[in-house]
């Protein structure tokens, strides 16, 4: 099984970063999905989640109406679209697949 995050990097107060989380090794398409994120000295956090047919979505209130989180069943891989980026989204961001199964994440740094 993996999970592998890619798309993190350093952006300004307001830009956008688009993360993929590329899954193997299980049947994705019937697995629910998530994004985490864990920023530095602070508990794993919940950020977006999505059903296994993509249809149902839910987010954290620090995150909503600035994230979205999609899937592609045909590729296997969930995205985290993410906007107005702020400061304190600064975070490595994980995916996971149902409650068992994580990505190594990736980092998120907004700052100016």
């Amino acid at each position: 099984v993996q999970l592998v995050e890619s798309g993190g990097g350093s952006v300004q107060p307001g830009g956008s970063l688009r993360l993929s989380c590329a899954a193997s090794g299980f049947t994705f398409g019937t697995y629910h999905m998530s994004w985490h994120r864990q920023a530095p000295g602070k508990e794993r956090e919940l950020v977006a989640y999505i059903t296994s047919s993509g249809v149902t979505t839910n987010y954290a209130d620090s995150v909503k109406g600035r994230f979205t989180i999609s899937r592609d069943n045909a590729k296997n891989t969930v995205y985290l679209q993410m906007n107005s980026l702020k400061p304190e989204d600064t975070a490595v961001y994980y995916c996971r697949a149902s409650t068992r199964f994580w990505g190594q994440g990736t980092l998120v740094t907004v700052s100016e």
